[in-house]
C-alpha cells in the first residue's frame, strides 16, 4: 500500500487528473481546513484558543520560472504579516524548491534571509522543509548558511534516513532546531531504512540523542514532527528520566489527524503545535500522508461518503 501510494504521489499523470475529481477533494478536506490561507488562519485561531500552537505552509514545490518564486515569498510575507497582525503563535515552514532552490540558489538565500528576518521581528523560528533524499545535503548545507545568518532558522530532518543521526551531531554546534519526521518519500533501501519497525527505532534514537544533548547543556529545540503517540510517550519518559520538562521538546502533528491526543497531549503540559497546510498544489503532499499512515486511507474513505 505504502509504495502504490508513494507511486502514486510521483505520477504526472495521476497529479494532473485525480484532484479535478470531486470525491477526492472531498476526502483532502480531513487534512486541510481549505485550499486559502484565509481558511487556515481561521483555523489557527481556533487553535489558539485552545492553546496550541501553529505552523503553516503552502503547498507546492520544483518550480520551473524564478518569478515564481518571488511570488511564493511574498506571499510568506503577508502570511507573517496576518500571523503577527492577528496575534498568533504562528509559524511558517517552506520547501527550499518553492523558493527557486532548483533554479538560483542565491536568490533562493536572498528570499529565506527576508522570511527569517521578518519572523525575527516577531520572535519566531523560519522552517525549511526537507524534501527527497537528492536534496538533503544541499538543505543542510543552505540551513547552515541560514543559521549563521539568522539564528531563527529551524529545519526538518527525516528519521528513515540512514544519514540524519550523523547530521544531527554536525547540527548540534549550531543550537539547531529541528523537527524529526519519520519521512514520507519513496527511497532506496541503501538510502533509508525500509520496515517500519527500523524507522521508529532510529525515530527514538535520533531523538533520545538530541535530548541528551540538551540535558548535557547544548541548545537545541526539539521538535517530534509524528502522530506516533506511543513514540511520543517513550521519548517523554525518555525526558522524565533525564529530569527534563514536558516542555523539553514540542510536539507537531497535521491538521485533522489525532486531534484528540493534540488536545490531550497540550491539556497534560506539553507544547503541541499543529501544522496546517493549504494551496492547490496539495495532490502529491495528499499521498504522501496517506503513506506515512495507510490506515489514513480509511479515514480518507469516510470523509467520501459521510
Amino acid at each position: 500500500m505504502r509504495r502504490l501510494l508513494l507511486w502514486m504521489a510521483g505520477n504526472s499523470w495521476l497529479r494532473n487528473r485525480i484532484p479535478r475529481l470531486w470525491f477526492t477533494r472531498r476526502a483532502v478536506r480531513r487534512f486541510m481546513p481549505g485550499e486559502d490561507v484565509e481558511a487556515a488562519l481561521e483555523a489557527g485561531v481556533g487553535f489558539q484558543v485552545e492553546g496550541l500552537g501553529t505552523l503553516y505552509t503552502r503547498l507546492g514545490e520544483n518550480l520551473t520560472r524564478i518569478e515564481d518564486a518571488d511570488q511564493v515569498a511574498a506571499h510568506y510575507r503577508t502570511v507573517l504579516d496576518q500571523i503577527r497582525g492577528r496575534h498568533l503563535d504562528g509559524e511558517i515552514s517552506v520547501k527550499l524548491t518553492q523558493l527557486g532552490f532548483d533554479l538560483d540558489v542565491d536568490r533562493t538565500f536572498r528570499h529565506a534571509s527576508s522570511l527569517a528576518a521578518q519572523a525575527a521581528e516577531s520572535g519566531k523560528s523560519f522552517w525549511i522543509d526537507m524534501e527527497g533524499s537528492a536534496y538533503t545535503e544541499a538543505t543542510i548545507a543552505f540551513y547552515e548558511r541560514m543559521k549563521a545568518a539568522h539564528p531563527n532558522t529551524a529545519i526538518c530532518l527525516q528519521a528513515y534516513l540512514r544519514r540524519t543521526a550523523a547530521d544531527i551531531q554536525r547540527l548540534l554546534p549550531l543550537g539547531p532546531e529541528i523537527r524529526l519526521v519519520k519521512g514520507a518519500y519513496a527511497e532506496p533501501e541503501n538510502t533509508a531504512y525500509q520496515a517500519r519497525h527500523d524507522v521508529d527505532a532510529n525515530y527514538l534514537a535520533l531523538t533520545v540523542a538530541m535530548l541528551d544533548a540538551k540535558k548535557a547543556g547544548r541548545t537545541v529545540r526539539v521538535a517530534l514532527g509524528t502522530h506516533d503517540v506511543r513514540l511520543i510517550e517513550q521519548v517523554a519518559e525518555h525526558a522524565a528520566a533525564l529530569g527534563l520538562p514536558r516542555t523539553s521538546f514540542e510536539i507537531q502533528m497535521l491538521y485533522g489527524i489525532r486531534m484528540d491526543q493534540q488536545r490531550r497531549l497540550n491539556a497534560e503540559g506539553y507544547l503541541v503545535r499543529d501544522l496546517i497546510a493549504y494551496g492547490e498544489a496539495w495532490y502529491p503532499w495528499y499521498m504522501r500522508r496517506l503513506a506515512e499512515r495507510p490506515a489514513n486511507v480509511l479515514f480518507a474513505l469516510r470523509q467520501i461518503v459521510g
